[in-house]
């Protein structure tokens, strides 16, 4: 017997992508837009689409992709990024699980990032395996502030066609979502109890570079899959160099708090 499809998609001042993301995923049961408030007309576009909208104040990436899972209609999800787009081969794919009792509860998807003017499958972009499809009878999202991701009670699989990934406009919007992104990691490294000093600040950008220059095979890219590992090799020198800064203010504060205790 079919089982029945909900996407789901979590938007806040998405009008850019929302209607392609929409379009992308027409041939579902159903597509269920979470907005969280959008300025820029978000919503409007949504429902001209025919998704189905609910408008919920922002709860933070984890808990709003696991109310999206819930309130949709069907057991079966697939999260979809206002950013992403289900291209025909990946529908077809998914149609084709779907068609029967699947053997899985959940599936994990490869996605490639358009960037630099081409698509990217080298560096740590590719293939970037995302656990998208998912029964939410035995699946979750969980995290903190970055890099949620799905956990699966019982069997997961691995679709074979891409997701594509709309990621940044050019390379200043990269730098600020790196810039976001830094932050919300080292804060979560610092509150699960790590430390930092100028050896990792200065051997993890290098190794990252490495990886995504010449193991993961950067070069093949040219001068974008250069740029990408320089990119990617800031990324983790700015989220390093945060996690001091916080290790340094909390040892201000406890200065502070020290010398103004009653002796």
């Amino acid at each position: 017997m079919r089982k029945k499809l909900s996407v789901t998609i979590i938007a806040l001042n998405e009008a850019e992508h929302i209607a392609a993301a929409i379009e992308s995923a027409s041939w579902a049961d159903e597509i269920f837009v979470v907005d969280s408030g959008s300025s820029d007309g978000t919503a409007a576009i949504a429902l001209e689409k025919g998704a189905r909208l609910l408008t919920r104040e922002w709860t933070g990436y984890v808990d709003q992709k696991n109310y999206a899972a819930t309130a949709a209609a069907n057991d079966w999800i697939f999260s979809l990024d206002a950013d992403e787009r289900i291209p025909p081969a990946l529908a077809d794919e998914i149609r084709s699980v779907l068609a029967t009792e699947p053997p899985a509860h959940a599936y994990r998807v490869p996605r490639v990032t358009r960037h630099l003017g081409r698509w990217i499958r080298t560096t740590d972009f590719y293939p970037d395996f995302q656990t998208r499809l998912y029964d939410r009878r035995f699946a979750r999202w969980r995290g903190r502030y970055v890099h949620e991701s799905v956990v699966v009670d019982g069997p997961s699989g691995r679709l074979k066609n891409d997701l594509e990934h709309h990621s940044f406009r050019d390379l200043g919007d990269q730098a600020k979502r790196i810039n976001h992104y830094s932050t919300l990691a080292a804060l979560q490294m610092y509150e699960a109890g790590r430390r930092t000093g100028p050896v990792e600040i200065l051997v993890h950008p290098v190794a990252a570079f490495l990886r995504n220059y010449v193991l993961r095979r950067g070069f093949l890219d040219g001068t974008a899959g250069l740029t990408i590992s320089l990119m990617n090799a800031w990324s983790v020198a700015l989220k390093f160099a945060k996690l001091w800064e916080l290790q340094q203010q909390a040892r201000r504060r406890e200065d502070l708090e020290g010398h103004e205790k009653p002796k």
